[in-house]
């Protein structure tokens, strides 16, 4: 008898044998069930090595409590002791799979499977698991024998008997053997149907590729055909027999019974999935994948297989489809596509999962396997040893191969191997469908012990999972761009390297149109010894994989080669694209996204560190008053007007770069930060940094003219002010500086000297800013000034204001509504608008004679302004449902409302747009309406001038640009069309509220 307060000794051996309630295994010890060899040190130490000992010696009571009488308990027990082999494949099994424990419990006589101990027992195929089904001719027999088989497999399994590869291989073996089962009693039951039919059973997926799950969804496509001997013209009732019997194979195997159910049976991969025939005829499933067939869906059939039914019709299946799917690498935007799918599959995982998730998680095991099928397809077309449906023999054909880097292969093998062998241990346990790593720490102990972590399983665990999955993360999608540089660097002796034209091969699925100059490229780059080339192929492959997100990625590596040889020698290049994690990415998305930014970009190379996060870095637009104090700090500095102005335009070069660079990265998002969704948001960001670089620029043009002519003090005051876009804080990359100048005599200076003054400072200003360098000009027109080209360039306040009273038109005033001071004398500029504000908001609003003329001027611009041959259903300046005739019928509004609607006096579309709605002026419906295609047009402008580098209003005839015009508006690859639609539906719907707003249709 123990002493109180002291623990037995069997309490003691219970937990250094791994016991988490020794209490309780101590009363099951004691039963009577055990007491035959209760005292006998091997059983101890034998349920100690099972994962997990309390469940292993409670599943064991159950088991001889079950047995039909004494000598049943009797033979159990003395064979458990004196067999090696059953005790730990029995033990093995209880502690690892609650399930199976259960079924043990049920059918006690089962536990015999586990004592033959001969080759066949160790390495079973197909034939052995069918030997094992045959006796079943019912739903519930197939499942009572279908656990018995699943009993020895994951019996070998826990004790190491087999490894993960022949474990998955050997659950679909046994899959196969239950399909095969299963359709002989659907033919037994209906041998009429069987009569009129061949029915294949192609295994999909995972069952497919011989690479099976303990529970899983058995994936399956069906082909029938007319039997043979039949006439032909019963095709249709072929297909109709061969569909009864399929759907009936499916209820057997997924159907819940007193015995459970096997796996659910699914069929969805089938051409149009849910939505399609069950069985099709080898025609029809040729036909569909010839004209129909999406991207996935060849990537599926790389792990067709026949595996029961009519195994000749099966093999014609696979024959016949191959040639496509080993030529699916030749379709546009294929990388893209399959790159696209993954991204879905993560999307689509619930927030709260995402983390434990160990199949469809980031750098889970679908990445392992969307890399290897990738790379598949790219190259099985012409090496056939790569053509497997298995992920590690793949795997391994490829390293073999020299498509993939030998040591990457290792890694991505070992971190496989773990993350299926945890997936495996998990769904064991209850045989549940699951991919959720758990969170209690009792199922982490049991998984961490089953896979010979003893010391702190659940922390070895957590820390062998994390880093597997960070191997997988790291290395998934290096996978693919890596050999592209093995395949121009010197490599270590016994390296296979990756052949030219399997290089080329792969630039050209990633969409690479010149895949001989873009190795060029890369040799450039990345071939030497010297620290550079080591940093550049560290990021070449991650390069690689942005550029190829792009429309156009030759142009992004060109670039990049570009930039890097400009900066080659600079010690901080290299380092801020290793080291801050955004601005390799920003750069890589800038320099294929079009010509602009990298033109910029390209004429002084130094404005990448605007892409980083660190000192010096940083997207976000600079405000007017920061950049007129630089750019009046460097005409300070500067010895003469040229000069100075050489500096103001510098720096509007570099600002430039950066606002169309924070544009790029937010219309296609990043890794870390999806694109940005408001894009109105984004309009008005681009529209009001370069509205504010612009006025900037001019007022630091003023001041250097200024003092090289004069000094400090010019004769007359003198005052720009913005009109059109740039008043409106709209303008757009390529859009000039529409202006008015205004001066007036200083007290004492005659008028003609003051206006001789001024004439000449708008005549040197526009020199300046055009003259011929390295930075974009800045074009000055002020066409929009009393009398047009016809009128002085600049009047004084006076002469405006005679004008203005006695000869205005209506369409000035139409003009003056976008009038806003952005340079030069505040005071001037400020008694202008006083002197316009009149014009632009008249008392009362408009006549009706007045408003009859802007729409006889709309009318005719749009009819004679139009270029020839333009679409105009895609012109976004003058086309329907455009910039224009958005903008004409807010202006509409202001001059008709706007002297008693203090909201509508503003030089902004949108603002006006929204104050005429908030107003009741307009329907909250129409102002969406035409907000949305305003904002709209405004990205096409901006798309196209960062695409192709000069300003346009309609989209780009040529593929690539248009494209890229695509990818800025958030569209993907191969939806080019859609962009298009959708251009037309909301500026057809912009069209139809103008027409009743402005014209009073």
């Amino acid at each position: 008898m123990t002493a109180p307060g002291r623990r037995s000794s069997t309490f003691s051996r219970l937990l250094r044998h791994g016991f988490t309630d020794p209490s309780a295994a101590e009363r099951l010890l004691e039963g009577p069930e055990l007491a035959p060899i209760r005292v006998d040190p091997v059983l101890l130490d034998a349920l100690g090595a099972t994962a997990d000992p309390d469940l292993a010696l409670l599943g064991l009571v159950r088991l001889v409590e079950a047995q039909a009488g004494d000598s049943a308990r009797r033979e159990l027990l003395d064979t458990l002791i004196a067999a090696k082999p059953l005790r730990d494949r029995l033990l093995g099994v209880l502690g690892a799979s609650e399930a199976l424990g259960d079924h043990l419990a049920r059918h006690p006589q089962d536990w015999q499977v586990l004592v033959t101990y001969e080759a066949q027992d160790l390495h079973p195929g197909v034939a052995e698991f069918e030997a094992g089904l045959a006796d079943a001719d019912d739903p519930v027999a197939l499942r009572v024998a279908y656990r018995r088989c699943l009993l020895s497999i994951a019996a070998r399994d826990v004790c190491g008997t087999t490894d993960l590869a022949q474990t998955a291989a050997e659950l679909a073996d046994l899959a196969t053997a239950t399909l095969r089962a299963a359709l002989a009693i659907a033919r037994a039951a209906a041998p009429e149907d069987a009569a009129l039919c061949r029915l294949a059973v192609i295994a999909m997926g995972k069952t497919g590729g011989h690479e099976l799950n303990y529970v899983s969804d058995v994936d399956v496509i069906f082909v029938g055909e007319a039997a043979e001997g039949t006439d032909g013209a019963d095709e249709s009732k072929a297909v109709q027999a061969a569909t009864r019997l399929a759907s009936h194979m499916m209820r057997l195997c997924s159907e819940t019974t007193v015995e459970g159910s096997i796996w659910p049976v699914d069929a969805n991969l089938r051409p149009e999935g849910r939505n399609g025939p069950l069985v099709r005829t080898l025609s029809s499933h040729l036909a569909y994948y010839q004209r129909w067939a999406k991207t996935w869906e060849f990537q599926a059939l790389l792990k067709a297989r026949p595996v029961a039914g009519d195994l000749e019709l099966g093999e014609d299946y696979v024959a016949t489809l191959a040639p496509l799917v080993w030529h699916a690498a030749e379709r546009d935007n294929f990388v893209a596509d399959v790159q696209k799918m993954r991204r879905r599959v993560v999307e689509n995982i619930p927030a709260a999962e995402i983390e434990r998730e160990l199949k469809l998680g980031p750098g889970g095991l679908r990445d392992v396997e969307f890399a290897v099928q990738l790379l598949q397809l790219v190259h099985g077309r012409v090496d056939t040893s790569l053509r497997s449906g298995t992920t590690l023999d793949a795997l391994k054909a490829l390293a073999t191969g020299g498509y993939v880097g030998r040591a990457d292969a290792v890694q991505l093998d070992d971190a496989y191997r773990f993350l299926r062998s945890m997936e495996h241990r998990i769904q064991l346990f209850r045989l549940r469908r699951t991919h959720l790593v758990p969170e209690d720490d009792a199922d982490l102990r049991r998984i961490g012990r089953s896979l010979g972590l003893r010391v702190d399983p659940v922390k070895e665990l957590n820390r062998e999972w994390k880093r597997h999955a960070s191997v997988v993360r790291r290395l998934h999608e290096k996978l693919f761009y890596r050999p592209l540089l093995d395949a121009v660097a010197q490599l270590a002796p016994g390296e296979t390297r990756l052949s030219p034209g399997a290089a080329r091969e792969r630039l050209v699925a990633l969409g690479y149109a010149d895949p001989a100059a873009a190795l060029r490229h890369l040799e450039a780059l990345a071939s030497g010894v010297s620290r550079k080339a080591a940093i550049q192929r560290t990021l070449l492959p991650v390069l690689l994989g942005w550029f190829a997100d792009s429309a156009d990625p030759d142009a992004g590596l060109l670039n990049f080669r570009k930039v890097s040889d400009a900066l080659g020698k600079t010690p901080w290049y290299l380092r801020l694209l290793r080291d801050e994690g955004a601005a390799a990415e920003n750069l890589a998305r800038v320099l294929s996204a079009g010509r602009l930014a990298p033109d910029l970009l390209l004429r002084a190379p130094e404005a990448v560190a605007l892409l980083g996060d660190g000192e010096g870095g940083g997207l976000e637009p600079r405000d007017r008053a920061h950049l007129e104090q630089e750019i009046l700090a460097a005409v300070r500095r500067a010895d003469g007007g040229e000069q100075a102005v050489t500096a103001a335009r510098g720096v509007r070069r570099r600002e430039l770069f950066r606002t169309a660079a924070t544009d790029i990265v937010a219309s296609y998002g990043t890794e870390e930060t999806p694109a940005v969704a408001d894009q109105g948001a984004l309009v008005d960001l681009v529209g009001g940094a370069v509205s504010d670089l612009t006025a900037a620029t001019l007022a630091g043009t003023l001041r250097a003219v200024v003092r090289d002519g004069w000094g400090d003090t010019l004769p007359t005051r003198f005052a720009v002010i913005g009109m059109g876009r740039f008043g409106g804080h709209e303008l757009g990359y390529g859009s000039d500086a529409d202006v008015l100048f205004v001066h007036e005599p200083r007290e004492g200076v005659d008028e003609q000297v003051a206006s001789k003054a001024a004439n000449a400072v708008v005549s040197e200003m526009r020199r300046l800013l055009q003259i011929p360098s390295a930075d974009p000009p800045l074009l000055i027109d002020a066409d929009l000034r009393p009398e047009g080209k016809s009128g002085p360039l600049v009047r004084t306040l006076k002469s405006y204001e005679a004008y203005y009273r006695r000869w205005s038109l209506v369409w000035e005033s139409q003009a003056l509504l976008r009038a806003e001071v952005v340079a030069g004398d505040a005071d001037l500029g400020s008694r202008f608008i006083e002197l316009i504000d009149p014009l632009r908001y008249p008392a009362e609003g408009l006549g009706e004679e007045a408003v009859r003329e802007i729409r006889r001027l709309k009318a005719r611009m749009e009819s004679e302004r139009m270029p020839r041959g333009a679409d105009p259903t895609l012109h976004s300046k003058l086309g329907r449902g455009g910039l224009s005739d958005v903008e004409w019928t807010v202006q509409l509004i202001q001059l008709r409302h706007g002297w008693a609607e203090p909201g509508l006096r503003t030089t902004r579309t949108r603002e006006a747009l929204a104050a005429a709605c908030a107003a009741e002026l307009l329907s909250t419906e129409d102002a969406a309406i035409l907000d949305e295609a305003w904002v709209l047009a405004t990205r096409v402008r901006n798309a196209v001038m960062l695409v192709r580098g000069r300003a346009g209003d309609t989209f780009p005839s040529d593929g690539r640009e248009l494209a890229a015009v695509g990818r800025y508006l958030g569209y993907g690859p191969g939806h080019v069309g859609d962009m298009l639609d959708d251009y037309r539906r909301t500026t057809r719907r912009a069209r139809a509220v103008v027409d009743e707003l402005f014209y009073g249709a």
